[in-house]
């Protein structure tokens, strides 16, 4: 508006209404939505609710049948009698009529008129009937008479229906019409209006009985409001009863539901009360007695887990004195290999070899065991993650010299900053590119290094034999090999991927695989750049781009989302939001062809289990 302009204060309130309307439109919306979400979820959590329902609606619809039935039939009693009681007053008032004007000679007698005013008079009390009734008698022949005498009601009220004038002009004896009219002042109501023509020697005379329904309309809508209200109580009543059965059952069961939540959460005491002998008696017993013997297995493994943390602990730590003791040997004869045979002299470089392997297979133990104990602590500080990719890079390039794997590195020029364990994380790192070097088959190794504003993610890609369908989901385990047969390059000790995911675990981050048979495979490492961010997705996709058409998913999952990290609505995050994908996202699908897994067979490739 431009300042200074004059509007109407009317054409303002114009202005505002759509968008008053449309702001109560939206709230009314969204609190119908929310009602209906509350309904829904207490319907899917309740079974008592169901059943209850359930019985609710079965008996509403058996109940308003029933009670149309019942209306239909007495509607159909009533109206049947008041039909048959009609047609017989009908036919005496037309022997009535019929002997009055028989007197008379013919239609030109001067008596006729008046004949037909007594009779129609006396026809309309002459009934036994306690409610009020109309009478006519109508002609058309005569043109010295009225077409038509109605007595005790205006002339013009009392209107015969034209379709059963029509039938009785038709030549037929009698006949009758459920119609709503009028004989008086009160509104239209249902009326039996019944007619039969009488001959005489007078002429044809057409006699009406318009009967009011007034009685039996009453009748019905007392049935109707009887069974209404019958029906009402007995709906309550079934509704009552269901919830009381049903609650006898359910109750029970929530008892169960409530003390498997309890043992799920560790009180390994918690028991049912048995009451009774029935089937839920049984029930309880049965469940008391699963509770006894998973109480006695799951201590028998607590136990057994115990006694072998406590062995690896003090074997570890009993074979540390010795250990040293054999280092130095080891070094002592190392150091005058030069003055031994050629023999020897390989003897003692193999020796030493072995005192480093089992040196590094002790510490991974000892690692181990503190994860396995819940000793191990994090030491986070601030840290440039650039540095520990780089530092870890440059002491295994000797190692992928020696493979022929050349290592490509790409890491954004600004520095990536986090607040972790560098001692942690270069461990991940140097285990992560070592086993990429060692199942490289000499072909490049590619590290990328990407972040966003809350998580950090390093991918590690070889282009070896890959994971065959199952194995990613056993990478992670202690001591596993893909190839037992293969030998070892690194002088690993089988323990490095398992320590990794631990130290990945204590970090709240994610370790996870991405494999294909002659494909290679990819690690992705995500970790939060600061402590207490939970992690939804990663900036950088499991799959790789570069497995090309033959792995079309790997080419969506490489499309790296714009939204934030930290958002459910991100492409990358894990398929499955109740599973946090912190181990491993295995590529399994059932496959038309090894060689050329197609899209829809490698939409499993990225699903993750929770450890």
């Amino acid at each position: 508006m431009v300042p200074g302009t004059a509007v109407a204060a009317g054409e303002s309130m114009a202005a505002a209404q759509p968008g008053r309307f449309r702001r109560g439109y939206g709230r009314t919306l969204r609190a119908a939505r929310w009602l209906a979400s509350r309904v829904l979820a207490r319907w899917r959590r309740s079974l008592q609710l169901r059943v209850v329902t359930s019985t609710l609606l079965a008996s509403s619809i058996m109940t308003v049948a029933l009670g149309l039935f019942v209306v239909h039939r007495v509607t159909d009693g009533l109206v049947a009698a008041e039909k048959e009681q009609g047609l017989a007053q009908l036919a005496s008032g037309a022997d009535y009529l019929g002997g009055q004007l028989s007197e008379l000679n013919g239609p030109d007698d001067p008596e006729l008129d008046r004949a037909l005013r007594l009779a129609a008079g006396n026809l309309s009390v002459r009934a036994a009937r306690s409610a009020d009734f109309a009478i006519a008698v109508q002609q058309t022949d005569n043109a010295r008479l009225p077409q038509k005498y109605v007595p005790s009601y205006d002339l013009e009220a009392v209107r015969p229906p034209a379709e059963l004038t029509r039938l009785i002009a038709s030549g037929k004896q009698r006949g009758y019409q459920f119609t709503r009219t009028s004989i008086d002042e009160q509104p239209e109501r249902p009326f039996l209006v019944v007619a039969a023509p009488v001959d005489t020697d007078a002429g044809r005379f057409d006699l009406y009985y318009f009967f009011p329904l007034d009685d039996q309309v009453a009748t019905v809508g007392l049935v109707q409001n009887s069974l209404t209200a019958i029906g009402a109580l007995l709906l309550l009543l079934l509704a009552a009863i269901a919830a009381i059965v049903a609650r006898q059952v359910v109750t029970p069961v929530r008892v169960a539901a409530r003390t498997a939540e309890r043992l799920s959460a560790g009180l390994l005491e918690e028991r049912m009360v048995v009451r009774g002998e029935d089937e839920l008696a049984r029930l309880a017993h049965s469940f008391n007695q699963m509770a006894a013997n998973l109480q006695r297995q799951i201590v028998q493994l607590e136990n057994l887990s115990r006694l072998q943390q406590r062995f690896t602990a003090d074997v570890s730590h009993e074979l540390r004195t010795p250990l040293t003791t054999v280092r130095m040997a080891a070094d002592v004869i190392h150091a005058a290999a030069d003055t031994f045979p050629p023999e020897l002299a390989r003897s003692t470089e193999l020796l030493s070899n072995e005192v480093d392997r089992f040196e590094s297979l002790l510490n991974d133990l000892l690692e181990i065991s503190r994860y396995d104990s819940g000793a191990a602590v994090l030491e986070p500080e601030d840290t440039d993650v650039r540095t520990l990719v780089t530092r870890t890079v440059d002491g295994l390039t000797q190692l992928a010299e020696r493979t022929g794997s050349a290592l490509e590195v790409r890491m954004p020029d600004e520095p990536v900053v986090a607040e972790v364990d560098p001692r942690r994380v270069e461990r991940i790192l140097r285990n992560l590119i070592g086993n990429a070097i060692e199942h490289g088959e000499g072909r490049p190794v590619r590290i990328t290094l990407a972040n966003d504003a809350d998580v950090l993610a390093i991918t590690v890609r070889d282009y070896g034999v890959g994971l065959r369908p199952g194995e990613a989901q056993a990478v992670f385990d202690r001591f596993w090999r893909a190839d037992p047969s293969r030998a070892r390059q690194t002088g690993g000790t089988g323990l490095g991927l398992s320590i990794s995911r631990e130290d990945a675990r204590l970090h709240d981050g994610w370790l996870q695989v991405w494999g294909w048979p002659g494909l290679g495979a990819q690690f992705r490492l995500a970790l939060p750049l600061r402590r207490g961010v939970r992690l939804t997705a990663a900036p950088l996709p499991l799959a790789p781009a570069d497995a090309g058409s033959r792995y079309p998913r790997a080419i969506e999952a490489a499309r790296p989302s714009s939204a934030s990290s930290v958002s459910s609505g991100s492409t990358d995050a894990p398929p499955h939001s109740e599973e946090t994908p912190e181990e491993v996202a295995a590529a399994e699908p059932a496959a038309e062809t090894a060689a050329e897994p197609t899209a829809a067979e490698s939409t499993d490739a990225e699903v993750s289990r929770r450890a």
